[in-house]
């Protein structure tokens, strides 16, 4: 049983049940499209990543690659991706990279996996009521119909980040977050629904090329285990972001948001101080606890490697740029000026330091470094992804609607949120008994760890029946997973 239970903590991230409400909806209702048939159907009626960045509908990776605009995409890529290759070849055993020969074969293809609506980041941009993001996969052997090479997707995503509507577009926030939150109501799952949510008056109408605002990639650059269904081994994601320059019409890179370049900031001590001097400030650190914060760009990195299972502790990472002391003195002054929600010791400040950073979310509670790697198609090849997205993008699912809701009813939108592993303790009605939140694979925080009590995890138990158990060696001894009490 021991032997299960190890084997089950490794599996955790890629074992999903569907997502279900209360109500029997699925959780990503109004939120997000995740139907195969719906996005197929507005992959062809003009949604495609090729038409999205005005190349010709029948492009391939490598021709899209190869566009005067992804110049900068192409080349800071590879040159990310070298030093990586450079930085690791003295490491131990021999990791299976990523295939760049395959993306830029003539018959890989980019293909809609997933529309995701986050206007719930509407507190970055409100000028166009937050974000809609088209993800799309690379398919190699795109229109094979061999036996012996079937189509198989990439390990990579390619988010096109839209803004939701256009700055002077005829169209306000309600009425844009009623179409979405109506939009499940359109019709049948086929080419009719994907013209009513693109057409005039449907969610998707102003989701035009001239929408986009930046290119976000996040790439399996390399992993340990030979076997691709095997995910005992690390694995190592290279992320990237480039913005549009509307003037050029060139994608140019650009920092990640929240990305802190620690490696930069513990060699400049001037810059250090500044940092510590921004976030400390009262009203900066309760937006850090709350969730909706946007640190400067001088502080972040223009790239990121996302190691899964997480081979760091944030901690001792937070450790290395704060004191004890820079930390409760700045929640004693947030704490007097704003009820802090989340932040009530170091250890809570080091994982929301953690979490609001691209790499940190994503070695948390994600499908091996990805949150959305969309459903596996009819006629792919073999994989182990079962569901649409991972444990934490379905968690997050209540909050997002409660946020399209407020829009919709014109009331001030809550933004705050809760920890990338643990949804808000306010979300207990709706997702309680799930594994999202106290349920059979939940994260929880260890007795031991309960022994000593930390406040800002106070509320991550698990429902009865089952216990908080972790796996022999793991790096956080503080955190683990709700499972039966007699595993």
């Amino acid at each position: 049983m021991r032997l299960a239970l190890q084997k089950l903590l490794c599996l955790l991230p890629l074992l999903l049940v569907l997502p279900t409400g209360s109500d029997g909806a699925a959780l990503e209702r109004g939120t997000a499209i995740t139907d195969p048939e719906i996005l197929r159907a507005l992959d062809a009626s003009g949604l495609s990543l090729a038409r999205m960045l005005g190349a010709d509908p029948n492009s391939s990776g490598a021709d899209l690659f190869a566009l005067p605009s992804m110049t900068i995409v192409r080349d800071a890529t590879d040159r990310d991706f070298n030093r990586y290759v450079v930085d690791r070849k003295d490491a131990s055993g021999k990791p299976n990279r990523f295939d760049r020969a395959a993306l830029n074969t003539p018959g890989t293809r980019f293909d809609l996996a997933g529309i995701v609506n986050r206007m719930d980041r509407a507190f970055v941009s409100p000028d166009t009521c937050g974000e809609i993001r088209l993800i799309y996969r690379p398919i190699a052997n795109h229109d094979s119909t061999s036996n012996d090479a079937p189509p198989s997707r990439l390990p990579m995503t390619f988010n096109l980040v839209m803004k939701a509507k256009p700055v002077n577009a005829g169209i306000s926030c309600a009425e844009l977050a009623k179409r979405w939150l109506d939009s499940d109501d359109a019709g049948p799952a086929n080419a009719e629904r994907a013209a009513m949510l693109i057409g005039k008056g449907g969610a998707l109408e102003w989701i035009t090329p001239e929408a986009i605002d930046r290119i976000e990639l996040n790439i399996q650059i390399a992993r340990e285990a030979a076997d691709a269904n095997d995910f005992d081994g690390r694995a190592d994601y290279l992320m990237k972001v480039f913005r549009l320059n509307p003037r050029g019409q060139l994608f140019e890179e650009s920092p990640l948001e929240n990305q802190i370049d620690v490696d930069r900031l513990l060699t400049d001590a001037t810059l250090a101080a500044d940092f510590r001097k921004w976030l400390l400030t009262p009203a900066n650190f309760a937006d850090l606890d709350r969730g909706p914060i946007v640190l400067p760009d001088r502080f972040l990195a223009l790239s990121a490697i996302n190691a899964t299972p997480a081979h760091t502790d944030a901690e001792v990472s937070a450790r290395k740029l704060f004191s004890d002391d820079d930390i409760v003195a700045a929640l004693a002054k947030a704490s007097a000026s704003s009820q802090l929600e989340n932040i009530q010791s170091f250890a809570g400040f080091a994982r929301r330091l953690d979490d609001i950073t691209c790499s940190g979310c994503h070695q948390t509670r994600s499908i091996g470094g990805f949150h959305f790697p969309g459903r596996e198609q009819p006629g792919m090849a073999p994989g182990a992804v079962v569901a649409a997205a991972s444990p934490h993008f379905f968690g997050d699912q209540h909050r997002r609607r409660d946020i399209l809701a407020a829009f919709r009813d014109g009331a001030p939108p809550d933004f705050s949120r809760g920890f990338s592993a643990r949804p808000q303790p306010r979300r207990a009605a709706e997702l309680a008994g799930t594994t999202y939140f106290n349920g059979w694979g939940a994260v929880c925080t260890m007795p031991e760890a309960r022994g000593q009590p930390d406040r800002s995890f106070s509320s991550w138990t698990c429902a009865e029946g089952l216990s908080c158990q972790t796996s022999p060696g793991a790096t956080n001894s503080r955190a683990g997973f709700c499972f039966l009490k007699s595993d």
